[in-house]
């Protein structure tokens, strides 16, 4: 908000309810694909160090996209499902990608697979920031809960971190 000018009320300004629709629903799909990753990667990965770590952020992926609903049922925008079920598909189609094998899942796989949760992570830790910029303006924003969650996405991001340098070095050196 700017200062007003003296003898002059302030400026109010309001979210642009029709754009921000569109911004979640883009963020909505985003989650989608991270959720359904995450879970196969949970599933796939059961050795160690990677399973726990892969279980634990599994199930908080899915417990930020629960989030990400609530608060759009909180600022009432509509859930556009031909965005959650073409990303659903989407992602299902990416588990067939070209790996260098034919039947099995390339050592290589979990490397990009890090990477690509990463990525997804840190997209989800801005639109997080960008409800929290628009919080002061809508007070149906929770700024807090805004806060606990930017702060999860740090600990995601540094987790997978951790994980996909171990996998870099488990899959690319040798010994």
């Amino acid at each position: 908000m700017t200062t007003p000018m003296p003898g002059t009320r302030p400026q109010v300004r309001t979210v642009r309810t029709d754009l921000l629709g569109i911004y979640l629903n883009d963020h909505l799909a985003g989650s989608t694909v991270g959720a359904a990753r995450s879970r196969f990667m949970a599933r796939s990965h059961r050795d160690l160090p990677f399973a726990e770590p892969l279980r634990h952020l599994a199930g908080e992926v899915a417990e930020d996209r629960a989030s990400l609903l609530r608060i759009m049922r909180s600022l009432g925008v509509p859930q556009r499902r031909y965005k959650v079920a073409a990303s659903g598909a989407a992602e299902r189609l990416g588990r067939l990608k070209s790996n260098g094998r034919l039947f099995r899942r390339s050592p290589l796989t979990l490397v990009i697979e890090l990477e690509f949760l990463r990525l997804g992570v840190k997209g989800k830790e801005l639109g997080w920031r960008t409800l929290r910029a628009l919080a002061e303006a809508d007070g149906r924003l929770d700024e807090q809960e805004l806060d606990d969650l930017i702060a999860r996405a740090g600990r995601q991001m540094s987790t997978l971190e951790d994980l996909r340098v171990r996998a870099v070095r488990d899959v690319l050196l040798c010994d």
